[in-house]
């Protein structure tokens, strides 16, 4: 192929592949900058839910007691019950290593919620003990009124 003597050089303003070359550097400098705002977005997003999970985890390892030895809940429910009828213990406690129960022929062991039927024959005076790794032990009542 000839070159044409009489065609004059492409000047600048001129040339289509300049114009081209710009606006393919400038679709991707838009597409760079919308990637990189995405992930910035996306960042934040999970910043923001690892957060949430934190607290949480935080709240529900508090309401089951955090680090403290505790009897969290002790009830009876009925607390009045007819002769021959039976009811409930319930009883939650945290950082328990055993659980004992008197007077009590069922096993029991901790737990954060845990409920053991009884049937007492007159008024019941029930005691929950709990013992940690320590040697520590806290006790709870509770009495169960028969009718």
């Amino acid at each position: 192929m000839a070159t044409d003597p009489g065609r004059k050089p492409l000047t600048g303003f001129r040339n289509p592949f300049l114009y081209t070359s710009i606006l393919i550097a400038l679709a991707a400098v838009y597409a760079g900058l919308v990637l990189l705002s995405r992930r910035q977005e996306r960042q934040e997003f999970e910043q923001k839910a690892a957060a949430k999970k934190r607290e949480e985890n935080r709240r529900a390892y508090e309401m089951m007691g955090g680090d403290r030895f505790e009897i969290v809940s002790f009830y009876a429910s009925p607390g009045i019950v007819r002769r021959g009828e039976s009811t409930q213990l319930c009883y939650g406690v945290s950082n328990a290593k055993s659980v004992r129960l008197e007077p009590q022929s069922s096993p029991v062991w901790p737990s954060q919620a845990r409920c053991v039927d009884v049937t007492p024959a007159k008024d019941t005076t029930y005691t929950l003990t709990i013992e940690d790794v320590k040697g520590n032990t806290k006790t709870g009542v509770v009495t169960v009124q028969v009718r």
